[in-house]
């Protein structure tokens, strides 16, 4: 049984995470502390099974990763466990040539690419 990953660019995503609205990153440690978006929820990939009870079943959530193949996978899983995700065309590296904000985690300029 497919189960099919709705997608949306990156200008449908709220420019700020909420409680109504969360941008699920599920990019690696590394890629995550070279830039991310403010306010997004770090799981990586292989953590989300394990990390469910962080996530919130009410909010719109995006699902994030660099260029998409792994958020597209993850989208697939939380479909299918009742949460209402959609994918993030392009991924962060489509975040940032849009000029989305970008923050980093210690020193130097945040950025994907």
């Amino acid at each position: 049984m497919s189960v099919d990953a709705e997608s949306v660019s990156v200008a449908a995503v709220p420019a700020e995470s909420s409680e109504s609205a969360v941008l699920l990153d599920v990019r690696e440690d590394d890629e995550w502390a070279l830039g991310h978006a403010p306010g997004a929820l770090h799981i990586p990939m292989g953590d989300v099974p394990a990390r469910m009870d962080e996530i919130d079943l009410d909010a719109d959530l995006y699902v994030i990763c660099r260029q998409g193949g792994r958020s597209i996978r993850v989208v697939q899983y939380l479909r299918r466990v009742g949460y209402e995700a959609v994918n993030v065309s392009g991924g962060m590296v489509a975040w940032q040539k849009a000029g989305r904000p970008l923050v980093r985690d210690g020193e130097g300029e945040a950025k994907i690419y």
